[in-house]
C-alpha cells in the first residue's frame, strides 16, 4: 500500500466531483488488465480540478487518464491520484478562422465530426486515433500522415500548483510522439486550427480513414494503440514481422496477426504478460536487425 493510499479521504482536498479510493482501472483501459488506482479523482469542472491540485500534497504523484487506449496499467496499481476528466471536459465549440475550441476529454471521432459539420478540413486524421484530446496534446498523437503539432494552436493546462496556463504550440517542444509539457501538468483544453473545406469531402476522407483502420488494425479486440514507435526510416510493424513475432504469445497476451505493432489480450492476460511480451518482441527485433524499438504505449504503475 502506498503512502498516498494510506491517507484517509479527509486528509485529501475537498472536492465537488468524485473521489474514489482503491479504484479498479482495468475496466477503464482498452487492454482490460491491470491494478487499481490508489485514488481516482473525477473533477466536476476546471475550478474543481484547480482547487484540488492547489491543495494536494505536492509529494503525492498524479496521472491523467483519458480513454486508456494507449496505456498499460501495471498489475500493482497506480500510486497517488489518477485524474479522469468527464463530460464537462468534452465540449467542443467552433470559433472563427476555422478553429475549434475543445475540452481535453473530447474524443478524436467527435472532434473530427464537429470539424466536418463546420466545414473545417485538416482534422480528419483524428478520426483514426482512439483517444481524447488530452492524450493527443501530451503525446503529439498522429495518424495517416498528420500529427497534433500540425493543427494545435495552443493548449490550456492546470499546473501542479493549481494555476491555469495557456501554452502556445511553440512552447511544447513537440517531436515524434513526445512533448515537453510541464511536469505534473493536466491538459484541460486546446484550440485546433484547420482550413476551409467541403463537408462532403471531409466526411469522405473520414470514412476512408475509418475503413483503413478497420481493415488493418485489430480494433475489435482488447488491445492498445501502436506498441512501438517507428524508428527513423523504418516501420515498427515490419521489423516485428521480420523478426518472426507475428502471433507470438506469452500467457494470454499475443502479438496481433492482423497488425504486428499491436499487442492483444486474447482472454485473461495480466499486464505483466502484455508488457513482458513487448519486451520479448524488442529482444527478437534487436537480435535480428540490431534496432532497439522504443515503446510508444505508456506503461504506468507498480509491477
Amino acid at each position: 500500500m502506498s503512502e498516498a493510499l494510506a491517507l484517509p479521504p479527509e486528509k485529501l482536498p475537498d472536492v465537488r466531483g468524485k473521489l474514489t479510493q482503491d479504484a479498479p482501472l482495468a475496466k477503464l483501459v482498452w487492454f482490460k488488465a491491470g491494478g487499481a488506482a490508489d485514488w481516482l479523482f473525477e473533477p466536476a469542472d476546471v475550478d474543481d480540478l484547480r482547487a484540488f491540485m492547489r491543495d494536494l500534497d505536492p509529494s503525492v504523484p498524479i496521472m491523467p487518464l483519458g480513454l486508456g487506449s494507449n496505456l498499460i496499467v501495471r498489475d500493482g496499481g497506480v500510486p497517488g491520484v489518477t485524474i479522469r476528466l468527464g463530460k464537462s471536459f468534452a465540449r467542443i465549440e467552433a470559433e472563427d478562422d476555422h478553429t475549434l475550441r475543445c475540452g481535453a476529454g473530447a474524443h478524436g471521432v467527435l472532434i473530427a465530426s464537429t470539424a466536418r459539420d463546420n466545414g473545417i478540413a485538416g482534422l480528419e486524421f483524428l478520426r483514426g486515433i482512439p483517444g481524447t484530446l488530452g492524450g493527443f496534446v501530451r503525446m503529439n498523437g498522429g495518424a495517416y500522415g498528420r500529427e497534433t503539432a500540425d493543427v494545435l494552436v495552443e493548449c490550456d493546462v492546470v499546473l501542479r500548483d493549481g494555476s491555469l496556463k495557456t501554452l502556445p504550440v511553440a512552447d511544447l517542444g513537440y517531436t515524434y510522439r513526445h512533448s515537453e509539457l510541464p511536469q505534473g501538468a493536466v491538459v484541460v483544453g486546446a484550440r485546433l486550427k484547420g482550413e476551409p473545406g467541403d463537408p462532403a469531402e471531409i466526411g469522405a476522407e473520414m470514412e476512408r480513414i475509418a475503413q483503413a483502420r478497420e481493415d488493418s488494425q485489430p480494433v475489435r479486440t482488447k488491445t492498445g494503440g501502436s506498441t512501438f514507435k517507428n524508428p527513423p526510416g523504418e516501420k515498427a510493424w515490419q521489423l516485428v514481422d521480420a523478426a518472426g513475432c507475428r502471433g507470438m504469445m506469452r500467457g494470454h497476451a499475443q502479438v496481433s496477426e492482423k497488425h504486428t505493432n499491436f499487442l492483444i489480450n486474447t482472454g485473461t492476460a495480466t499486464s505483466a504478460d502484455i508488457e513482458q511480451l513487448g519486451e520479448d518482441v524488442r529482444a527478437k527485433v534487436k537480435a535480428g536487425s540490431g534496432i532497439e524499438l522504443e515503446w510508444e504505449i505508456q506503461r504506468v504503475g507498480r509491477p
